[in-house]
């Protein structure tokens, strides 16, 4: 099994409950972990054969750019489901950050793994 870590992508959403929270786009900050069998794609040497990751980037950007959820569970689950989109990836892990959610807190997390099988 292999990894590709895609950390620390900053960008911004509509997420929350309070009405500011819906008025204005907010940070948030995304990891992503996508599991995997490299062996072909070791072997061959071929792009064809592996995560593409900037795809997922790319679709996962637009998801969060567009979205207007009250939960970081629901915006989580809906970026494990973009990351599992692609046949190839067995596990997804993801994590969300919403820095400055709580008074004196860097930041608020939740993180869900969801698998090919589910």
């Amino acid at each position: 099994m292999a990894f590709i870590r895609i950390k620390n992508l900053k960008l911004r959403a509509v997420i929350g409950i309070n009405d500011w929270e819906r008025e204005n786009k907010q940070d948030v900050i995304i990891n992503i972990k996508l599991e995997f069998d490299a062996s072909t794609a070791a072997k061959s040497d071929d792009i064809a054969d592996t995560v593409d990751y900037k795809a997922i980037k790319l679709n996962v950007i637009e998801l969060v750019e567009k979205s207007n959820y009250n939960l970081l569970e629901k915006l989580v689950n809906e970026i494990v489901c973009v990351c599992l989109a692609d046949t190839r990836v067995e596990r997804a892990t993801v994590r969300v950050d919403k820095p400055h959610a709580l008074r004196f807190a860097d930041s608020v997390s939740i993180e869900i793994t969801g698998d090919a099988g589910r």
